[in-house]
Order: C-alpha cells, then sequence, then structure tokens
C-alpha cells in the first residue's frame, strides 16, 4: 500500500524523460513555455510529436502548480 502511494506521488518524476528541453525550445523560438505549449498544440502545428507531447505535459504542470498556489 505504501508503494502504492509513492508511485502515485513520484509519477512527475518518471514522465519527465529530458528535464529542460522544452524550456529550451521555447528560448530558442523567443517564447515562454505556456506560449510555446499553446503554439505547439494548436490544430494544424507542424511540430513533431515529441514536442507536442513535451507541450501536454508542461500545460499538466503548470496546471498543478497553479492549483498548489490557491
Amino acid at each position: 500500500m505504501a508503494k502504492a502511494k509513492a508511485k502515485a506521488k513520484n509519477w512527475i518524476k518518471g514522465a519527465i524523460r529530458r528535464p529542460g528541453a522544452f524550456t529550451k525550445k521555447a528560448k530558442a523560438a523567443g517564447e515562454t513555455t505556456e506560449q510555446y505549449a499553446a503554439a505547439v498544440t494548436k490544430p494544424g502545428s507542424k511540430a513533431p510529436a515529441l514536442t507536442k507531447k513535451q507541450a501536454n505535459l508542461a500545460k499538466t504542470l503548470a496546471k498543478l502548480r497553479k492549483n498548489k498556489k490557491k
């Protein structure tokens, strides 16, 4: 039971495969991570699948952070 709770708590650590990679892509594009994530996930975007996955994860993590601040 304790392992299941610890595993559920640390899902973020397992989800991030290349720390800082998405931020680096956003800075290269001259945008913040939130702006870049919005641009990449728009319909018709020609971004690679990996970048789209990273953008979706960035959006999810941003929501978690905003909920924690409240």
